[in-house]
């Protein structure tokens, strides 16, 4: 089945233009066009796409992204090559995640303290009346 751009952005919702910025930096190199131009997704792009974004999302760059998916494109020879890129990205993600649950524990301690104080001030308050 092909989609249009506008099933597309509607299915990931992604903006019709940030599919075209995907396709203009050689991110989805296989979207295919009719003779009038007109975008054409298969399954395998929209399976392209869920890759990229989460790729995005989790902090690997454009340009590394990029990098993946000519890899990608020269086939078999570069699996070793992409395992380490998303070993490397994996392993990235991790730190990342370990820091985030660092500054989450602060947060919560800090949650706790102010809650605390908040109790005290209201009891101490109310008592006043």
């Amino acid at each position: 089945m092909d989609y249009s751009i506008k099933q597309v952005s509607e299915k990931t919702n992604l903006k019709a233009h940030v599919l075209r910025y995907y396709e203009r930096e050689g991110l989805l190199p296989f979207v295919k066009r009719s003779e009038s131009g007109i975008r054409h997704y298969s399954e395998d792009d929209l399976e392209w796409l869920g890759l990229i974004c989460c790729l995005k999302n989790t902090g690997m760059s454009i340009k590394q992204i990029k990098d993946f998916v000519k890899l990608s494109m020269e086939g078999e020879v570069t699996l070793k090559q992409r395992c380490d890129m998303l070993q490397e990205h994996k392993k990235n993600v991790e730190e990342k995640l370990e820091e985030m649950q660092k500054h989450l524990l602060k947060v919560s301690h800090k949650i706790e303290y102010f809650t605390s104080q908040y109790q005290k001030y209201s009891a101490a308050t109310s008592s006043k009346s």
